[in-house]
């Protein structure tokens, strides 16, 4: 990547390229962008990321980012209570909802199990999970961890620790390609994954 004569300028843009999906080209159009043309508009962005940062929390019972320490999905009563959907990160939990198929509970793990990155069920708040599933109101536990190897793994271990509470486990199936992210789905065929989910047969 190029480097110029200014220290912060190059900052920011190696700044800008940790971002998903922005190369170095264009980490460097848009430090240029906001700096030539759109100084107000950077101003605004670096005090509202300032403020998430440091004002949004994680929900104490689905682990969704929130102002208060309870979301507003999960204080939401008219939601069904006896299911609770597990997904991999907060974006799939608006994935979800933009689909408007599903009306339950959630829990979010932050992650996927991976052994070899040392990412085990503590890192992925499993016991925080378990304790929700031991008060014994759900009867459905609907698995949305991505299709990929370790998606599948962690759906495995979801569906067992589902049957040590007598929960059904159920599986995103249906319209979702192997290897996808729930993020890159359109909501029709998430609709229809979540309307046309199967058991997870014990093995």
């Amino acid at each position: 990547m190029t480097q110029f004569a200014s220290k912060k300028l190059n900052d920011l843009i190696h700044a800008l390229k940790m971002l998903p999906s922005i190369g170095p080209k264009s980490a460097q159009r848009i430090a240029f962008q906001l700096l030539q043309h759109e100084k107000d508009i950077a101003m605004h962005l670096s005090e509202k990321l300032k403020d998430a940062v440091e004002g949004l929390r994680s929900c104490n019972t689905c682990r969704m980012f929130a102002d208060e320490e309870t979301c507003i999905i999960c204080q939401d009563e008219n939601r069904d209570l006896k299911k609770i959907c597990i997904v991999e990160s907060p974006i799939d939990v608006v994935s979800m909802e933009k689909s408007n198929a599903y009306h339950g509970k959630y829990f979010i793990l932050m992650g996927h199990l991976s052994p070899i990155d040392g990412i085990g069920p503590d890192e992925i708040g499993v016991p925080l999970l378990e304790s929700l599933l031991a008060q014994g109101q759900f009867d459905e536990m609907i698995v949305a961890t991505s299709m990929t190897v370790e998606g599948e793994a962690t759906a495995h271990m979801l569906s067992v620790l589902a049957r040590k509470y007598a929960i059904s486990p159920t599986r995103l199936a249906f319209g979702l390609p192997v290897g996808s992210e729930l993020e890159y789905i359109d909501q029709n065929t998430l609709s229809r994954a979540i309307l046309g989910r199967n058991a997870i047969k014990e093995e």
